[in-house]
């Protein structure tokens, strides 16, 4: 699972449980990235 510092941007790959912080600049809060999603709208 991929998060990204809200602070840095930086993108961490895991996250051990307990410690949740950026190995860049430290910071304590990290987002989960989601997959892109298309979706298909149909034409009236």
């Amino acid at each position: 699972m991929t998060f990204r510092c809200v602070k840095c941007g930086a993108e961490v790959m895991s996250v051990v449980e307990g410690t949740v912080r950026c190995p860049k600049c430290g910071y304590r809060i990290l987002y989960k990235t989601r997959e892109p999603i298309s979706k298909e709208l149909k034409a009236v």
